[in-house]
């Protein structure tokens, strides 16, 4: 009879999450990693016996199941500039309003191995794609709306990153503000 878990998953996924948000893939030591588990490696080993690869990609799924979630009313909405406004409200809270690192970033730092890339680069296209569905629905034209979805996509993760920097999240809430007019092609510039 196998022993219950005393750490549950959402616990453990948190945690790995944290660690990789933090210091990216490379620099995630498999202590590091087990400590904000909250198991001993061999516990951890247990659950992800593929290392820190299956770590990885567990966490890059549970921000998968997440961003469908944030996605959702881009692909389901009737009204692309609130569709919007929801997507960035949903952003905000996942990102803590500006203050924590995309983990599709760090993510991809200096040692991943393929898979974690790739998975990373699934979401961060999913991520494009959504929106520029969303411009599309809005009006812009298949070509246009790639390109104002990569741009929002850019602007996004500088303003992570500016933000984080220059202790300053207003960089990120404010990006999040204006895409719902850079989305629908409202933008002033």
């Amino acid at each position: 009879m196998a022993r219950p878990r005393t750490v549950d998953d959402g616990a453990v996924l948190a945690g790995l999450t944290a660690t990789f948000r933090s210091s990216g893939y490379g620099a995630s030591s498999l202590s590091s990693l087990s400590e904000a588990a909250g198991l001993r490696s061999a516990s951890l080993y247990h659950r992800f016996p593929g290392g820190k690869a299956d770590m990885a990609l567990a966490v890059l799924d549970d921000v998968a199941r997440q961003f469908a979630h944030i996605l959702e009313p881009l692909v389901t909405g009737s009204d692309p500039a609130a569709d919007v406004t929801e997507m960035a409200s949903r952003l905000s809270v996942f990102y803590s309003d500006g203050k924590l690192a995309c983990v599709l970033e760090t993510m991809t730092l200096d040692g991943a191995p393929d898979e974690v890339l790739s998975h990373a680069r699934g979401l961060s296209q999913a991520w494009i794609d959504a929106m520029a569905g969303v411009a599309t629905r809005a009006g812009a034209a298949p070509r246009d709306a790639d390109r104002v979805a990569v741009d929002a996509f850019a602007r996004i993760e500088g303003s992570l990153v500016a933000s984080r920097v220059l202790a300053d999240p207003s960089r990120f809430l404010s990006t999040l503000a204006d895409l719902p007019d850079l989305l629908t092609l409202r933008e002033t510039s």
